[in-house]
């Protein structure tokens, strides 16, 4: 019998199974997912750490340069080309 991790409720009521000690709810997570905006091409602890630094729009993101997101804590590997390609699209780039 494999084991699913500790049960767990968040303050919301929502009871989840986790292996690690991350306090996120994934069912809060995905309620509070944006459903169009450049943050929902993004995993949840990515788009964490950009809320932490109050990046909302690619126009914030524009404000950093890629080695500064990167070193955020929170980005993955599939992260910045997802993020490349948004500011692409829009005619934007991170800072140089």
């Amino acid at each position: 019998m494999t084991t699913k991790g500790t049960l767990k409720t968040c303050i919301k009521g929502h009871q989840f199974y986790k292996s690690s000690d991350c306090p996120s709810c994934p069912i809060c997570e995905e309620e509070r997912k944006p459903k169009n905006s450049f943050l929902s091409l993004i995993g949840a602890p990515a788009r964490r750490a950009l809320e932490r630094e109050n990046i909302k729009s690619l126009e914030d993101l524009t404000k950093w340069t890629e080695k500064e997101i990167i070193n955020l804590h929170g980005m993955g590997p599939s992260t910045i080309p997802k993020l490349k390609k948004a500011l692409s699209e829009n005619g934007l780039s991170f800072k140089n």
